[in-house]
């Protein structure tokens, strides 16, 4: 029995992206890319408040890691957390950031920290310790990519600091405010068409 569904699991997971798919990714990628441009507007004053020591900007930058892990828990598809991920960098960045056009790469070093949590989980584990480590290692990247790319005057204290509060960030933003934005998605009954909505209907209906 146990086996079977397994299957079915991995079966649905081989199956090529549908218009659907594609279509509801791409509507959240440019919603979470307007959040992401809001969240950038922000980091003048996190800046000015952090003046003394710059390393706790990383609490603040889970906000930009919430496309990717969203994007995988909605989609439940191969590619669905670096595609959001990359797609809400790069509506942020047409909206204008101080960061410009520099947030694709970014986006794509960030979508694909989590993307890689899933895929270890061979993209059939959606649960909320799932969420969070996926958002914890795309902070990760984030705070690795970012000493290396933006901040390589700093100490490599500073650097690791930064990292650790960025990991620390993305697991809570990222990972565990997606998977209740996820959850409450799937119980209005908007995400039927997708596996996602479908575990949350088994779920409902098991409890009761």
């Amino acid at each position: 029995m146990q086996q079977n569904r397994f299957q079915q699991q991995l079966s649905s997971v081989r199956r090529p992206w549908r218009v659907v798919d594609i279509v509801v990714a791409s509507v959240l990628g440019v919603a979470v890319g307007i959040i992401f441009w809001a969240w950038s507007l922000g980091y003048a004053g996190v800046e000015a408040l952090i003046l003394a020591f710059p390393p706790l900007g990383g609490l603040y930058t889970g906000g930009w890691l919430i496309a990717g892990v969203l994007g995988a828990l909605i989609i439940r598809k191969p590619g669905a957390a670096i595609y959001c991920e990359v797609l809400a960098a790069a509506v942020s960045g047409v909206l204008g950031t101080q960061f410009g056009l520099s947030v694709l790469l970014s986006g794509f070093i960030q979508g694909l920290g989590a993307e890689l949590v899933f895929l270890a989980f061979l993209y059939l584990r959606y649960t909320l310790p799932v969420a969070v480590l996926a958002g914890l290692v795309s902070g990760v990247f984030l705070g690795v990519s970012e000493s290396i790319l933006y901040k390589p005057e700093w100490a490599f204290q500073w650097q690791a600091l930064y990292t650790v509060f960025a990991a620390v960030s993305g697991a809570v933003i990222a990972g565990f405010v997606s998977w209740l934005i996820a959850r409450a998605l799937a119980r209005t009954g908007v995400l039927s068409p997708f596996a996602s909505g479908r575990a949350a209907d088994a779920s409902s209906h098991a409890r009761s």
